[in-house]
């Protein structure tokens, strides 16, 4: 029996013969589409956030530039489009230090760095103090890290307003411990008044922000080995000299982001000022967020207030770039 034996099959595969079964004009149109897919694709799941962006932040701060170009007053609240251009008079009326416009977005400045930097530093501070306490394990630990985040997980508004009846000078529990129970004061001091305003709008700043510092430090030293604190123990190294040499630089590069963040929230904070004091604050306790929506919202110059914003912008900005750049050298030279 003779069997007859084509061309095709004699072939190999290399040959006569395409591996792909004959088809390959099919497979490479279906290649295309599919590298395509894979490529686009997280272009694709960010489209959503993108568009986001661009409609809650993005298109409000280039009408802000663009107002801050014009003489905006409430003559031109109903088409403010309408309002004449004037370069850049807003501006130079804002940093006109001569002039008490520009004195008092001075002071509001100063006023915003002192509180910001304290702010920021007792925060921290406070943050990563207890959070290397937390880390020892102990009766009621959880309880306490539950009590320590409580003024994070409270609402701004609930939470203000309760510290702004703690601070009334009559019948507010500040005055009370402090000068009817310890005798630390000579009298009922008021606290949303005057110099005192400062010192009552830092300690509500720091009492709900510092949860956070503290949250983040403690999820950081997670990542620290026990061993190092062992080994260093073995050497005769000391708790302040495990905190030195081994807690403090494992930490650098998570707090090198958090000073930056809590930095920014506090620099850009209105909540707190806002319901603490009302639509006037103190002159020492004036943030420059406040000062700007006084500008805009209550003299009705909205020009004015949005060069404002464009230079509180910049000037954030400008503080971002600086402490990234140096942050990174530093980082670079470290490891270097």
């Amino acid at each position: 029996m003779t069997t007859t034996v084509t061309a095709r099959e004699q072939a190999p595969p290399g040959r006569g013969r395409r591996p792909d079964g004959g088809k390959p004009t099919a497979r490479r149109r279906l290649r295309l589409p599919a590298r395509l897919r894979r490529i686009g694709l997280p272009y694709l799941l960010l489209l959503p956030a993108l568009l986001l962006e661009l409609l809650i932040h993005l298109a409000p701060m280039v009408i802000g530039i663009v107002m801050s170009f014009k003489e905006l007053t409430h003559l031109f609240i109903g088409n403010w489009g309408a309002a004449p251009w004037n370069a850049l008079e807003n501006y130079r009326v804002a940093v006109d230090l001569d002039a008490p416009i520009g004195a008092a977005l001075l002071r509001s400045f100063l006023v915003t760095c002192a509180f910001s930097v304290l702010t920021v530093g007792l925060c921290w501070l406070l943050g990563t103090a207890a959070a290397i306490c937390m880390q020892e394990n102990f009766r009621g630990r959880g309880l306490l890290r539950a009590v320590f985040l409580t003024p994070y997980a409270l609402p701004v508004y609930a939470a203000v307003i309760t510290w702004a009846f703690m601070f009334q000078r009559d019948n507010g529990l500040v005055n009370h411990v402090l000068h009817d129970q310890l005798g630390l004061t000579d009298g009922w001091p008021f606290w949303l008044l005057g110099d005192n305003s400062f010192v009552a709008l830092t300690v509500v700043a720091v009492w709900k922000t510092w949860p956070f510092a503290f949250l983040i430090v403690m999820a950081a030293l997670q990542n620290i080995p026990k061993d190092l604190y062992e080994a260093a123990a073995l050497d005769g190294a000391g708790i302040r000299q495990q905190i030195r040499r081994i807690t403090l630089p494992a930490l650098r590069p998570v707090n090198q982001v958090l000073v930056l963040v809590l930095f920014l929230w506090t620099f850009n904070d209105f909540n707190t000022p806002y319901v603490l004091f009302g639509k006037a604050a103190p002159k020492a306790a004036d943030l420059i967020s406040v000062h700007i929506y006084q500008s805009s919202f209550v003299t009705w110059n909205f020009g004015t207030g949005s060069a404002m914003s464009v230079l509180l912008l910049l000037f954030l900005l400008l503080v971002t770039a600086g402490y990234l750049l140096v942050t990174s050298r530093g980082r670079k030279h470290a490891d270097g």
